[in-house]
């Protein structure tokens, strides 16, 4: 029977790994390879290597590229230094959420610049679709889906830069964090940038699909000796809830806006039109209702997205969007969206978890945060 499932240029890799795999935004991924909790330890204390390929990757090619991205996008772009990267929003007309993105301005070896936007998985058909008809707009720009060409993996952890130090043309520790650069790995090209989804240093490499597999390896090779391992999305979702790190179709949604979702820093709303921006000053103008909050619930048992969180009363007073047990603090953890009134820390209330109420406490966001 064949699947309909598309491949990352990695799945040999992970299937030969005896990785448990399964169907997320439409690619076959691994969950994990062993121990969900070891391999987000592994994260927190050493590095881990994550397969993050079908992450979508969009680039933009024009003079007038940064003006398009500046229409599309809740953060300014006509600004970006080349090599900087920016966390931003892709919104409605109504301020809802279309996506979170990030969005790099980069130059090739031989001076060509273009911008790149990684998207989430789920999501990248939509968002092509809903930039396609504004390239008329900007005869001069073109986008190209260099998902399928492409491969994208991250190598995340306290010695992940230690890891990387000798691998690339360029020494990737020498970057800021939400920087990047074209380089080279053993003569081949890669984009390298220092970002990540898991609270901790590291750095996320795009190459060509056929030079996966190879980089891969070589990583795994470099790393073993300070224990790195592979990971898969089981620990990567524990690492960015830990971390305080919002998911689309859990914390973001095309039914909240970025000022509830506690992402105000991603909008430049002051001297400058995008699409949603009228909407956006509105609810900016008049406060959001609702705010997103960290929560701790009692005893051992998880919260899962959906349960309804209840006033001491019993009066619904919000939703969890994500709740999991936390390796790094030893209990539960869960994020989701209260009325303001009841969002003050250290405020208690209850969780009806499958039936059961269970006492929970507010607290603020990230639940874990690195030394630096």
């Amino acid at each position: 029977m064949t699947s309909s499932l598309a491949a990352t240029p990695l799945l040999p890799w992970h299937r030969s790994a005896g990785a448990t795999l399964a169907p997320f935004a439409g690619y076959e991924m691994p969950i994990q390879y062993g121990s969900i909790v070891e391999e987000h330890q592994a994260c927190r204390n050493a590095a881990t290597l994550f397969d993050v390929s079908h992450m979508g990757r969009l680039r933009f090619d024009g003079t007038d590229a940064a003006a398009l991205l500046d229409h599309l996008l809740t953060r300014r772009v006509s600004d970006l230094k080349e090599g900087q990267i920016r966390y931003s929003l892709m919104c409605n007309e109504e301020g809802g959420i279309l996506d979170d993105v990030l969005v790099s301005n980069l130059t090739t070896p031989s001076g060509l610049n273009y911008h790149l936007l990684v998207v989430n998985a789920s999501n990248r058909e939509k968002i092509v679709k809903w930039i396609t008809p504004h390239l008329a707009d900007f005869p001069s720009v073109t986008m190209t889906d260099r998902t399928d060409l492409t491969a994208m993996i991250a190598i995340q952890g306290p010695r992940a830069m230690e890891i990387c130090g000798n691998l690339f043309k360029s020494d990737p520790s020498r970057l800021k964090y939400y920087r990047g650069t074209i380089t080279e790995q053993f003569s081949k090209p890669a984009i390298v940038t220092r970002t990540g989804y898991t609270g901790e240093d590291g750095i996320e490499i795009i190459v060509r699909a056929e030079e996966a597999m190879r980089i891969w390896e070589n990583l795994i090779l470099a790393g073993r000796k300070h224990g790195l391992i592979a990971a898969g999305l089981g620990a990567r979702d524990t690492l960015r809830l830990e971390a305080g790190m919002p998911l689309y179709g859990h914390e973001l949604n095309e039914q909240i806006d970025p000022l509830t979702a506690g992402l105000k820093f991603a909008c430049n709303l002051e001297g400058r039109s995008f699409i949603g921006d009228e909407a956006l000053r509105t609810i900016a103008q008049q406060g959001p209702t609702r705010t997103r909050v960290g929560l701790l619930p009692e005893g051992r048992r998880p919260v899962r997205e959906g349960c309804d969180i209840l006033s001491n009363e019993g009066a619904v007073i919000g939703s969890v969007t994500s709740g999991a047990p936390s390796p790094t603090l030893g209990k539960p953890i869960a994020m989701g969206y209260v009325d303001n009134a009841f969002a003050a820390v250290d405020s208690s209330l209850q969780i009806d978890n499958r039936g059961r109420t269970q006492a929970a406490t507010i607290t603020s966001l990230p639940f874990y945060k690195r030394e630096r």
